[in-house]
C-alpha cells in the first residue's frame, strides 16, 4: 500500500501547481451478489425443421409418418426435430398428430430455433456507496475494515430485492453470459433468484489537494479494486467537505 500511495502521489504531484494537503486510507463495503439466471441459445433453423414447420402451416396436423413420406426422410430424423419443437412449445402433440402452434409460426417467420433454456449462476460485486455493480479484481479485497468510509452509512437502507433487473442483466454481461459467435447468440432470458452472501472491503487511498494556479480544493480517489481513480467517490467528498477543507487549510 505504501509503494502505491507513492506512486499515485508522484502522478498527482506533476503538476507543479498542486500540492497534496492530506491523505487518507478508508475501505467501501463490497457485496458479493449470487445471481441465478437462465440463457437461451438462438441458432439458424436448419433445413429440415424448417419444412416440416411450412408442412404442419399448410396441413394444420400430420404424423410423423405422414411427414416423413412428405419430406423423403426417415422417421428418425422427423421425429427427433419434432421432439425439440414440442419441448420448446412450437408443436403440440395431440395422440400422434403434430399441431402447428402461434411459437412456431413466430419462429418459422424469424427463422431461428431458440433452444430450451440453460440455468446458472455467477457472483458480481456491488458497492452501496456507488449504487452499482463494479467491475475489478477480487484479490484486492479484505475481509475486515480498519477504517470505514464516512459516508457509508447514508447507504444501509438497501436490501438486495431492491436491485433493478437492467442493472443485474449489466453486470451479468459483463461477465460475459451473453455472446454472439456466427449464426449462434446466446442471450439472458431471465433472472431466477438474486441472494447477496457476503461483504468484503475495498480500501481506498483519499487524496486532498490544491491547485494553487486555479484557487481550488478538491479530492482524488483511487479505488483499489477496481484500480482507477473513483469518481463517484470523488463527487461525494468533494459535494460534503471542500468548503470545510478551505477552513482547515487554507484559512487558518
Amino acid at each position: 500500500m505504501d509503494e502505491l500511495k507513492k506512486r499515485l502521489a508522484r502522478e498527482l504531484q506533476q503538476d507543479f501547481n498542486v500540492k497534496i494537503l492530506d491523505s487518507l486510507v478508508w475501505h467501501v463495503p463490497v457485496h458479493s451478489i449470487d445471481i441465478s439466471y437462465q440463457t437461451e441459445k438462438r441458432t439458424k433453423m436448419d433445413v429440415l425443421m424448417k419444412m416440416i414447420l411450412i408442412v404442419l402451416q399448410k396441413l394444420t396436423t400430420a404424423t410423423i409418418e405422414e411427414l416423413s413420406d412428405i419430406l423423403l426422410v426417415e422417421p428418425l430424423f422427423v421425429e427427433g426435430i419434432l421432439a425439440k419443437m414440442t419441448r420448446t412449445q412450437m408443436v403440440e402433440k395431440s395422440s400422434t398428430s403434430f399441431t402447428l402452434m402461434d411459437r412456431g409460426k413466430e419462429r418459422l417467420d424469424e427463422e431461428v430455433f431458440i433452444h430450451e433454456p440453460e440455468t446458472d449462476s455467477k457472483t458480481a460485486l456491488y458497492s452501496l456507496c456507488h449504487q452499482s455493480f463494479l467491475n475489478g479484481n477480487v484479490a484486492n479485497l479484505t475481509e475486515e475494515a480498519r477504517e470505514v468510509f464516512r459516508y457509508a452509512d447514508e447507504f444501509n437502507d438497501w436490501a438486495v430485492e431492491s436491485l433493478e433487473k437492467n442493472k443485474i442483466k449489466s453486470a451479468l454481461q459483463f461477465l460475459n453470459v451473453e455472446s454472439a459467435e456466427g449464426n449462434v447468440q446466446i442471450v439472458i432470458s431471465e433472472i431466477l433468484s438474486v441472494v447477496d452472501t457476503q461483504t468484503d472491503w475495498s480500501p481506498c487511498l483519499e487524496f486532498r489537494l490544491y491547485n494553487k494556479a486555479e484557487d481550488l480544493l478538491y479530492a482524488r480517489v483511487w479505488n483499489t479494486m477496481t484500480e482507477h481513480w473513483d469518481e463517484t467517490l470523488e463527487m461525494q467528498l468533494n459535494e460534503k467537505e471542500r468548503k470545510q477543507w478551505r477552513e482547515d487549510y487554507l484559512n487558518k
